[in-house]
């Protein structure tokens, strides 16, 4: 019996051994070329004194609206991202609460000058303004990263990596307002796409159109297009509304059409006048109203019923994977990459879900 228990006793050791041994198979203790992957990890010795010399990276992200609150986030991201490698962040922008470009031109001409930059993070909005902005950072030796807005032309594109969301996002809200007017059981009238080219900003101009395509190819899909008009003015880049008084321009726009039943805005110009127009006209809950952007002008009117829906940037990326780009270059040698942050369509019943942490 005592045997047994002997060879019994040495069978579950053995056992345990044995399940030790599998748990831990598979391990990788080194690298194939005889390197520990703890010291590869580690920061390169001269990282800190890149440029600047100064033993710190500093860090600048310049946006052309810091004064509406969209920005918030991705300067959120950035800090958190400058937290984790130990660099400065430098927060600026424009502080109109509309788009700015000329003013943030005006910023990135002074921080381009500043001996301590080490990296340059900046949205444009502007195609074919920031040339000049790239040559003279470049001739200091100061890598560049744009984040937002996208500029196909700028100087040497394809050497500088893009965090943003693609425009073709916007056909998520087409595909939304499409649902939403099945949903509601409408079955024709107006939809409208409001909007200003006056703007330049050509991202926006490509949301509008991309939602218009969006919208249309679903009506068609449902056998139904030819019961609603899609108005996106001639170009399908939007109905020309004065940016300077968005909310009256939609008013008007409702009232000329006499049957608007569905419409969406490009921007955080049009979007809160959108929701504003929809109260104003008495429209809340009839009508299917898509915007962009997550502001809190956006979440209130979603909250109120004014607006149905707005797609967000996931902004806080915007923010935080360009200073982690610009520290993979100047630290690893690793060649500048683009993100697309793509896009997270919020509605009234999951709008109490953004924010949570700064992120939208």
């Amino acid at each position: 019996m005592k045997r047994i228990f002997v060879l019994a006793a040495f069978a579950a050791a053995l056992s345990l051994d044995v399940s030790n041994a599998y748990a831990q198979s598979g391990g990788v203790d080194k690298a194939v070329g005889g390197y520990s992957f703890e010291e590869a990890a580690k920061e390169a010795p001269g990282t800190k004194d890149f440029h600047s010399a100064d033993g710190r990276l500093t860090f600048a992200i310049v946006t052309h609206t810091a004064g509406n609150g969209f920005f918030d986030p991705v300067y959120v991201g950035a800090t958190v991202a400058g937290n984790l490698i130990g660099a400065k962040i430098l927060l600026l922008g424009s502080e109109s609460p509309t788009d700015d470009p000329a003013r943030e031109i005006e910023i990135l001409n002074q921080i381009v000058q500043d001996p301590t930059i080490d990296g340059l993070i900046m949205t444009t909005p502007q195609v074919g303004a920031y040339n000049d902005i790239v040559k003279a950072a470049e001739a200091k030796g100061i890598p560049v990263a744009t984040t937002n807005s996208f500029d196909g032309t700028i100087l040497n594109r394809s050497g500088i990596g893009h965090t943003g969301q693609d425009a073709s996002a916007a056909a998520i809200a087409g595909e939304a307002l499409v649902k939403c007017l099945a949903d509601k059981g409408i079955e024709k009238g107006s939809i409208v796409l409001p909007s200003s080219t006056a703007m330049g900003n050509i991202e926006v101009n490509n949301r509008v159109t991309s939602a218009f395509n969006a919208i249309v190819k679903g009506l068609r899909d449902a056998g139904k297009l030819d019961a609603f008009k899609v108005d996106a003015g001639p170009e399908n880049t939007g109905i020309d509304t004065n940016p300077n008084d968005p909310v009256n321009g939609i008013v008007t726009l409702f009232e000329s059409r006499g049957d608007v039943v569905g419409a969406f805005a490009g921007n955080n110009v049009f979007t809160p006048a959108l929701a504003k127009a929809v109260a104003q006209t008495g429209m809340t809950g009839k009508i299917c109203a898509y915007g962009f952007d997550l502001g809190p002008a956006q979440q209130d009117a979603m909250k109120s019923g004014d607006l149905t829906g707005a797609l967000g940037q996931q902004p806080f990326l915007q923010g935080f994977w360009p200073v982690m780009q610009l520290y993979l270059q100047i630290d690893r040698g690793i060649a500048a990459a683009n993100l697309d942050t793509r896009a997270q369509l919020v509605t009234q019943e999951t709008v109490e879900k953004v924010g949570k942490r700064f992120e939208n």
